[in-house]
């Protein structure tokens, strides 16, 4: 075990220059199938590195996550309405203007496959932020194990989504908190280009920290990037040790055209 105090000085690492996504990754996938190409993606990442950008900044970006024909088939799915178990306004519920449905089981392939890979690297970052916070809980190797756990609390409705927004469309500062069991780590993707796609709709985090006033920021993502943030609480490093900050995320007005991202969250709701 690591000694229980965040290492900064390893943490915050300076911001690398943006790697496109190229052709021979994109064959490979193909060449494979999309859900085995993903796991095999995920498993060659730089973990620690990214491990290293939540400590520093509270989220990391994988740049080109999905390639573009799998934005474009994930964004399509929102008018199949045989695979959501639900759609909601936001106006509706005061969260904001746009809507998103979420998913029903069995979860398409692509989702299935992200949700499968990126899981077990965020369960060793997730027990290390526990641990760092003094709690007890730790988070099985296996996300069959961790969902297990929540469907004996009653969590059994899956929680993945599909976000649609249009002009003038915005999602309010929130956490997405289902029930009794949370893991502390989620992802978005996003599935339209900025600046061709749409306008605006920049996603955005903030950080609520003890006795000062919150810190804003807006996180800079293209067209396939997989951004990894914190639910709702994340571990800091302060002159008397680790305490802990609350964040929220959403999503700013957009000015122009249509957005599309894809949620992926780890536990299931009540």
């Amino acid at each position: 075990m690591r000694s229980q105090e965040l290492d900064f000085d390893a943490g915050n690492p300076e911001r690398q220059p943006r790697q496109a996504p190229h052709a021979p990754r994109d064959a490979s996938r193909q060449a494979v199938g999309a859900a085995a190409g993903i796991a095999v993606h995920v498993a060659a990442l730089n973990w620690q590195a990214l491990a290293d950008e939540l400590t520093a900044h509270g989220y990391a970006i994988v740049p080109g996550m999905l390639t573009a024909d799998e934005c474009a088939a994930v964004a399509a799915q929102y008018a199949q309405p045989q695979l959501f178990r639900s759609r909601v306004v936001m106006a509706r519920h005061g969260f904001g203007s746009g809507e998103y449905q979420y998913f029903r089981y069995p979860l398409p392939s692509t989702v299935a496959a992200l949700r499968q890979a990126l899981y077990g690297p965020l369960a060793a970052i997730a027990n290390r932020w526990h641990a760092l916070l003094g709690i007890d809980s730790r988070f099985p190797e296996e996300h069959a194990d961790f969902l297990a756990r929540c469907y004996a609390a009653g969590q059994t409705r899956p929680t993945p989504l599909l976000l649609q927004y249009g002009p003038g469309d915005y999602n309010c500062l929130h956490q997405d908190l289902y029930g009794e069991h949370v893991f502390p780590l989620q992802a978005a993707f996003l599935l339209n280009e900025p600046e061709v796609d749409f306008e605006g709709g920049e996603f955005v985090l903030t950080e609520q920290r003890p006795r000062m006033q919150s810190r804003v920021e807006v996180v800079p993502l293209r067209r396939g990037d997989m951004v990894i943030f914190p639910v709702n609480h994340r571990p800091v490093q302060g002159s008397r040790g680790v305490y802990r900050v609350a964040m929220r995320h959403g999503v700013s007005r957009l000015r122009a055209g249509s957005r599309h991202t894809l949620g992926l969250i780890f536990h299931d709701a009540t």
